[in-house]
């Protein structure tokens, strides 16, 4: 059953990122959305420095959202060192994947774009900026520096709440699905604002949302070998010693 599951979602991985591949290699579906969100008028981004995209979700948001991500590697934290004797098994494993996810999904997400060639739209020649727009597998022409622009950094730090699913994952799987799609939606909606900014294009903020889903697999997987998925079929949160 496990390897019938860890082959289901790597093949859920591969037909994703073929997906987004073929969106902006073969759509002009990122330049139609950013088009729609320039002011060909005034030559502008609106909403680039509207306080809901900037104000809200660029500082105020990542700030509460970087709060609750070291929160959460400081409850691992203390529970490692100290071990609560009402969590069960399944629930520490639970605050470790959110735990790590919370600190390697950013991180790595940042690794890509320093090696990213992509440029934001605003820096493009076609919202008035100065490069050319080169898709993912195109070459890029000799005089243009890389951009550093994909994967989408700001959505990256929502997108580790897909985690969150981990906790429900050895009892629901279907409760647990449900959790990482809202999570994802919550992150998508992060990446969406820094778009109508100019600040990225849709296939930006998918290769951040695969990478995400993709880390906390490997990341759970790593952490819960030899947990055995309990009988039980919903989220039990009463304290495993309040059996005893």
């Amino acid at each position: 059953m496990r390897f019938r599951n860890g082959s289901i979602a790597a093949g859920g991985l591969l037909l994703s990122a073929l997906l987004i591949l073929w969106i902006g290699q073969f759509t002009d579906i990122d330049l139609a959305l950013a088009d729609l969100a320039f002011d060909k008028a005034t030559r502008t981004f609106p909403m680039q420095h509207a306080w809901l995209t900037e104000t809200f979700n660029h500082v105020i948001l990542k700030t509460v959202l970087s709060a609750m991500a070291a929160l959460a590697v400081v409850l691992a934290s203390w529970d490692t060192v100290r071990p609560s004797h009402y969590w069960s098994e399944s629930r520490r494993i639970g605050l470790r994947v959110v735990a790590i996810s919370a600190v390697l999904v950013p991180s790595m997400i940042t690794v890509f774009k320093r090696f990213s060639i992509s440029h934001c739209p605003w820096d493009l020649q076609r919202y008035r900026g100065s490069e050319p727009y080169v898709r993912l597998l195109e070459w890029v022409p000799a005089a243009t520096s890389p951009g550093h622009c994909m994967p989408a950094g700001h959505a990256s730090s929502a997108l580790w709440l897909v985690s969150i699913a981990a906790f429900w994952w050895p009892y629901s799987r279907r409760k647990s699905i449900g959790v990482a799609i809202g999570m994802l939606f919550v992150g998508m909606t992060v990446g969406w604002m820094q778009q109508l900014r100019g600040a990225h294009f849709l296939t930006h903020t998918l290769w951040s949302a695969w990478i995400a889903c993709a880390m906390v697999l490997v990341i759970y997987s790593m952490n819960a070998k030899g947990l055995a998925r309990p009988k039980a079929t919903g989220y039990n949160s009463v304290p495993a010693a309040a059996y005893e």
